[in-house]
């Protein structure tokens, strides 16, 4: 089992359709495509250079921030499963974490940078982040997980 955690920001910046005009509409998007990659069963592919990082199927932990987060109502109103998780109420907000075919909805208080590193963090297992963002990677990485770039997900939905 790997848990994939995605960077919405970062994603949805690295798809040229107008994602800048309605960022919340973006993040619907990126969602339903998590979710439609989630219930064909996606596999990570193991990570080389990454002891216990062997791949696998996945869940997934969408980071959303700033005017994203008006996604919320919109995925609620369509998929009570999408249900935002606080990470900021601390350790254990994720419970045991997520199971394969699962999507979780993480709402960032302030940086979503931070709230990703604190799921990576809080999260069991193995764990990709997916961004493009040098210091988030870093950061990531200083703490066990994998990453890919936005490239890899997106290739996923066949973009």
């Amino acid at each position: 089992m790997v848990t994939v955690v995605v960077d919405a920001a970062n994603v949805m910046g690295s798809r040229p359709d107008g994602w800048w005009k309605d960022r919340a509409g973006a993040a619907v998007r990126l969602y339903r495509d998590l979710r439609g990659l989630a219930a064909r069963g996606a596999v990570v592919p193991a990570q080389d250079g990454h002891e216990g990082h062997e791949g696998g199927l996945a869940g997934f932990v969408l980071v959303l921030e700033g005017a994203a987060r008006g996604a919320v109502k919109r995925l609620s109103d369509d998929d009570p499963a999408a249900a935002p998780v606080d990470v900021a109420a601390g350790e254990g907000a994720l419970g045991e974490g997520v199971t394969p075919g699962e999507v979780r909805v993480v709402l960032a208080a302030g940086s979503g940078d931070d709230a990703i590193v604190a799921v990576v963090r809080e999260l069991p297992g193995q764990r990709v982040v997916v961004t493009a963002d040098r210091e988030l990677r870093r950061r990531c990485a200083a703490l066990g997980a994998s990453v890919l770039g936005p490239g890899w997900l997106l290739g996923q939905f066949g973009a």
